[in-house]
C-alpha cells in the first residue's frame, strides 16, 4: 500500500467526509476530535488537508511534541507547505541568548503567511513560541524589500537599505544577515530563506535570482521574486507588537492539542518574563530601556480571546472548549508485545479473522523485508500489507478496521523526528572556514603546494573589483585565488608542532613530490593486488544467508542504521558468504555504529555453529563490550564471556574449558590476556 491509497483510504469515508465539511465550513465554531490514538490525529488531520487545504495552525504541547507532529506530516503528505514556529530566546530579555536559527524561521513563517495570504499553509508550534509577540503586519510590508528579475535597481540604494536592516556587508555570505557586493553580483542571506540568494545585474537591470550553496558556490534553483526581511529581532525590536494569531487570515482553522495546558504554559511562561524584566530593572535603576513585557508577550488571557475569532479543534486527551461540536472515533493505541513474535503474529491473525487491514510502516525498505520474512517464517498464511512511511506511534483503528503498526515500536527502538537537511562536510576549503583562517596559517594548493594563508584582498579585473585569497609561498612569492576556487584550497593537516616545508611557484618540485606519491600509491597497490590474488585463491569457510534469527537481530537494533552503518553491514555480511578467507577493515568515529556492525556479524558466525573471539586493546574496553554484546543478545542462546586481568587464575581456568567445549560462543579480551591465557591452557 502506498502513502496515496491509505489517506484515499480515510477520505472515502463518511464520517471523516462529514468532519471534514464541518470543520472547513464558514462558521466560527468549537470542534472537539475524540479518541484519536497514536498517529491518527495527524493521519485524519493529512487527509483532510490532501482534500480540502486551507490554513491550519497545529498546537502541539511542546517543542519536542511540535517536531513529531511536523515529521508525520511531511511524512503523510507530499508538500512543502508545512513549517514550525518556534521560539526564539533562550531566556527572555537575555538578547545574547537568541537562537538565531529560530529567528530566521520564525522570520520565513511570518513573510509565508503575507505572500500566500491565507490560500494554503501548515504552522505547527507549541505554548512558548505563542507567547511571544511578532512585529505587526503593517511594519513588516514596510520595511520588506522585494526585488524581481527585469527590475532596475541600484547598488548603492541597495547597499544602504540592507545596512539599515541590520544586514552586515562581508566579503562572501555564509549566514543570515550577511550580504556581498562584487561588481555586478549582489549575494545576500536573508532572514527568511534557507539559502542566500545570488543576484546578477546587467548594468542596472537584474537579469537573474537564484538560490545557491554557500559552501560550493553551485546554483540551487532560480527564481523570479525575492523578499528581503529585516532581522525582526533587532531592527523592528522596538516596533509596536501583536500576537501571532492576529497575523494569521481569518480563515485559519487552529488545531490544539491540550487548550488548557496552553494558557497555563504562556502565563507560567510570561510570569518568568515579568521577574527577569523587574531584575533588570532593579539593577538599572531605569525601565525605559527595555519594552516591558506586555508589549513583547502574551498571556494566556489575551491568546484565548483572539483564538474566538478562528474556527478551533481539539484532538488531544482533555477537552476544555465551549459548546463544542463532538466526533468520536473508535481508536486505541498500539499494543506492546515485548518482541514476542509469535504474539505479534497470533494477534495479527486475530486481526485478519475479524476483517481488519493489518499494515506495517517502516521508513526503509530492508526493515520492512525483515519483518515481512519474519512473518512468512512464522505464519505462510498470514496477510500483511506494508508501507514505507514513517509514524511517531502505531494505532489500532477500529472505525476503519485497520490496524497500522510501526516498526520502531515492535522492535522498542527509538523514533526520531526528522529536521532540516544539513550541509555535507568535504575536505575542500568552506567560506566560513576561510573566514576563520589567520595570516600565517599553512594551507595546501592542489596545484601549486604548500603556501601561508595572508588575507583576503580586493583585485581588479578587467576593470572590476573581485575578492580574491592572498596567498604566500617560499621567497615571498604571491599567488591571488580567486573564491569562487576555493576547492582547490585545503587547510594543512600534518604531525603536530613540525613546521612543513613550503613550495616554490615555478619549481617542479610540487609536480615531482605528487609523482613520487603516485608512484608509491602504485607500488603499494601492487603488493595489495598480488597478496589479495593468494588470498582469493585459499579455501575459506562460507557462511550461510541470513536467519530468521539474524533478521530479529537486526531488526531489534534500538536505533536507525545510519547509510555507512547498513552499508558496512551488508559488505561485511557478504564477505561472510564467499568461499574465501575474508579481510575487511571497518573504522569510523567514536559512537559511529562499528560495534552494532561487529555484533551482526559475530551473531552470524555463531549461527554457523561458530565460535567468535573479540580482541579489543584495554581491558575496559573488554568490561565494555562484553555488556554490550550480552545486552543486545540476551534475548537470544548466546552466551558471552570475557576475561582481563580481575579474573582469577580459577575462573580464567573455567572459562578456557568452556570454550573448549563449545558452551561459550563469544569471548572477549585484550591481546595480552588472550595470549596469556593460551599459554596458561597448554
Amino acid at each position: 500500500m502506498d502513502r496515496q491509497a491509505f489517506i484515499s483510504l480515510y477520505q472515502s469515508d463518511p464520517i471523516f467526509q462529514t468532519l471534514a465539511h464541518e470543520i472547513l465550513g464558514t462558521e466560527k465554531v468549537n470542534y472537539q476530535i475524540k479518541g484519536l490514538a497514536g498517529s491518527l490525529d495527524m493521519v485524519i488531520f493529512s487527509a483532510l488537508y490532501s482534500s480540502k487545504g486551507g490554513f491550519h495552525l497545529i498546537i502541539a504541547q511542546d517543542k519536542e511534541e511540535a517536531a513529531y507532529l511536523n515529521t508525520d506530516i511531511q511524512n503523510l503528505l507530499d508538500t512543502e507547505e508545512h513549517m514550525i514556529f518556534p521560539s526564539s530566546f533562550k531566556r527572555p530579555y537575555h538578547y545574547d541568548e537568541v537562537d538565531n536559527a529560530n529567528v530566521l524561521m520564525r522570520a520565513e513563517i511570518l513573510n509565508h503567511v503575507l505572500e500566500s495570504k491565507g490560500k494554503a499553509g501548515i504552522i505547527i508550534t507549541y505554548p512558548e513560541a505563542l507567547y511571544e509577540r511578532v512585529i505587526n503586519k503593517r511594519s513588516l510590508i514596510e520595511n520588506t524589500f522585494s526585488a524581481r528579475v527585469g527590475e532596475a535597481v541600484d547598488m548603492e540604494f541597495v547597499s544602504e537599505i540592507l545596512s539599515s536592516y541590520d544586514f552586515e556587508r562581508t566579503d562572501f555570505v555564509y549566514e543570515p544577515g550577511q550580504y556581498a557586493i562584487r561588481g555586478g553580483i549582489l549575494d545576500v542571506f536573508s532572514f527568511s530563506n534557507e539559502h542566500p540568494y545570488r543576484l546578477e545585474l546587467f548594468g542596472k537591470e537584474i537579469e537573474s535570482i537564484r538560490t545557491f550553496d554557500p559552501e560550493t558556490q553551485l546554483s540551487i534553483a532560480s527564481v523570479d521574486k525575492i523578499s528581503l526581511i529585516p532581522n525582526v529581532q533587532t531592527k523592528l525590536l522596538h516596533e509596536v507588537r501583536q500576537s501571532f494569531l492576529g497575523f494569521l487570515p481569518e480563515s485559519t482553522i487552529v488545531w490544539i492539542k491540550d487548550y488548557q495546558l496552553s494558557l497555563d504554559v504562556m502565563d507560567e511562561c510570561f510570569h518568568k518574563a515579568d521577574q527577569a524584566f523587574d531584575e533588570i530593572v532593579s539593577k538599572t535603576a531605569n525601565d525605559k530601556l527595555l519594552l516591558k513585557p506586555a508589549d513583547l508577550f502574551d498571556k494566556g488571557a489575551n491568546f484565548s480571546e483572539l483564538s474566538r475569532n478562528f474556527t478551533r479543534v481539539e484532538f488531544g486527551k482533555q477537552y476544555y472548549l465551549p459548546k463544542a461540536k463532538i466526533f468520536q472515533w473508535n481508536s486505541q493505541s498500539q499494543p506492546s508485545f515485548n518482541k514476542n513474535f509469535d504474539l505479534l503474529v497470533t494477534h495479527l491473525a486475530e486481526n485478519e479473522k475479524g476483517g481488519q487491514i493489518n499494515i506495517l510502516t517502516a521508513e526503509n525498505d530492508k526493515q520492512i523485508d525483515r519483518l515481512l520474512g519474519i512473518f512468512h517464517e512464522l505464519d505462510p498464511t498470514l496477510q500483511v500489507q506494508s508501507m514505507l512511511l514513517g509514524l511517531r506511534e502505531g494505532f489500532e483503528d477500529r472505525q476503519m478496521k485497520l490496524v497500522c503498526y510501526t516498526d520502531h515500536q515492535l522492535f522498542e527502538r527509538f523514533h526520531r523526528y526528522k529536521t532540516r537537511n544539513k550541509a555535507s562536510k568535504s575536505k575542500a576549503l568552506t567560506l566560513k572556514e576561510l573566514k576563520a583562517l589567520h595570516p600565517g596559517d599553512y594551507i595546501v594548493h592542489v596545484d601549486y603546494g604548500v603556501g601561508r594563508f595572508a588575507g583576503l584582498e580586493k583585485v581588479d579585473i578587467s576593470g572590476k573589483m573581485q575578492e580574491a585569497v592572498r596567498l604566500i609561498f617560499r621567497d615571498d612569492d604571491l599567488l591571488y585565488v580567486n573564491i569562487h576556487s576555493l576547492h582547490k584550497i585545503s587547510k594543512y593537516s600534518g604531525q603536530e608542532g613540525t613546521t612543513p616545508s613550503m613550495s616554490k611557484l615555478g619549481s617542479p618540485e610540487w609536480e615531482n613530490k605528487k609523482s613520487r606519491v603516485k608512484k608509491q600509491v602504485k607500488d603499494i597497490a601492487k603488493d595489495l593486488i598480488a597478496l589479495y590474488a593468494k588470498r582469493r585463491s585459499a579455501k575459506g569457510y562460507a557462511f550461510t544467508h541470513d536467519s530468521v534469527l539474524q533478521i530479529e537481530l537486526e531488526s531489534s537494533f534500538i536505533y536507525e542504521d545510519t547509510p555507512d552503518q547498513a552499508i558496512a553491514t551488508a559488505d561485511v555480511k557478504a564477505d561472510m558468504e564467499k568461499t574465501y578467507p575474508m579481510d575487511r577493515l571497518v573504522c569510523g568515529d567514536v559512537g559511529f555504529g562499528k560495534t552494532e556492525v561487529a555484533i551482526r556479524a559475530a551473531f552470524k558466525a555463531v549461527n554457523d555453529r561458530k565460535q567468535v573471539a573479540v580482541l579489543v586493546p584495554t581491558t575496559i574496553l573488554a568490561m565494555q563490550h562484553s555488556h554490550t554484546f550480552t545486552e543486545r543478545l540476551e534475548n537470544f542462546p548466546v552466551k558471552v564471556e570475557y576475561i582481563n586481568r580481575f579474573r582469577t587464575a580459577k575462573e580464567i581456568k573455567e572459562i578456557i574449558s568452556q570454550v573448549k567445549t563449545g558452551e561459550i560462543d563469544i569471548l572477549i579480551g585484550t591481546h595480552k590476556i588472550v595470549n596469556k591465557e593460551i599459554e596458561f591452557k597448554d
